[in-house]
């Protein structure tokens, strides 16, 4: 999938058929953007859990649309290849089919995200719809969904019987049907999953859903290890940068009061050490040529 331009969500649609798995992960900055786009994660989510790993918030319900335009801004000027989309935070459009409208838009013409996601199965199959109608790209959210935790009774697996099975299921369809290019199923079990990904005709993105989906999804701080106390069951952490990152700042402490840093040589007005002649390439052209 080697690219020079943004994916698109034409591109992101005809992964399922070509049987391309996708990769997505969260991204809050300009820094974490980049990281991840060199690495060529294929799609960015500038997520609501925002709320919880940046703001220190408990749940994403504090999240407000303007600092999903915020985040999305950095993220877009700090990647250049991958496709993001930015989460439609709690009460952003659930009131009403026209504020969604308005909401999705600042999101794109602020933010410059090129597609939305938002939770919910088949009560906003026509919030959906509506919003693929005026050119809105959206990529739709079912099973566990953050903004109903209270709802749902905390952060638990959704589906677990027939009838939620049955559910959850429909919701995915309606999504599907309404116009979203691609469906985040989280916290359900593996085999709804499946049934899922073979049933709708868009990738599906799991989290917390098992490996039959069309692609998978992490926070990125959980990926790099960055949330010490935050250890959900379906997650692995490929590096550990929060104890890292202790270790380091700890030696940086140690350094200062001992009085080993900053060295003479890396204050300002310091003699800079020798070094190697630059050799300069000549110009192309001759001093008699025409420039």
């Amino acid at each position: 999938m080697a690219r020079q331009t943004r994916l698109t969500v034409p591109a992101i649609r005809a992964a399922k058929a070509a049987g391309e798995r996708l990769t997505m992960v969260t991204a809050y900055d300009a820094t974490f953007a980049r990281l991840f786009d060199e690495a060529g994660v294929e799609i960015l989510l500038v997520g609501d859990s925002l709320g919880m790993v940046v703001q220190g918030r408990e749940t994403t319900l504090g999240v407000r649309l303007e600092d999903v335009i915020y985040h999305t801004s950095a993220v877009v000027r700090g990647s250049a290849r991958a496709h993001v989309v930015a989460d439609m935070p709690f009460l952003s459009y659930q009131a009403s089919v026209e504020e969604a409208v308005r909401s999705a838009g600042r999101l794109l013409a602020e933010g410059g995200a090129q597609s939305v996601k938002l939770e919910g199965g088949r009560p906003f199959a026509s919030t959906i719809a509506r919003l693929v109608e005026v050119g809105i790209p959206v990529m739709g959210h079912v099973g566990l969904m953050p903004q109903r935790v209270h709802e749902m009774g905390g952060h638990r697996v959704q589906g677990r019987t027939e009838a939620e099975a049955r559910r959850i299921l429909d919701d995915a369809r309606a999504v599907a049907d309404a116009g979203a290019y691609a469906i985040v199923l989280e916290a359900i079990p593996m085999d709804l999953a499946a049934e899922i990904t073979a049933a709708v005709p868009v990738p599906t993105i799991g989290i917390g859903a098992g490996p039959a989906c069309d692609g998978q999804v992490l926070v990125g701080y959980d990926l790099l290890g960055l949330t010490p106390e935050l250890r959900p069951r379906f997650v692995r952490r490929y590096a550990e940068w929060f104890e890292e990152g202790v270790r380091a700042a700890r030696r940086f402490r140690d350094e200062v009061r001992a009085g080993l840093f900053p060295t003479p040589e890396l204050a300002f007005g310091a003699t800079p050490p020798p070094s190697a002649p630059v050799a300069v390439e000549a110009p192309a052209f001759g001093r008699d040529e025409p420039r």
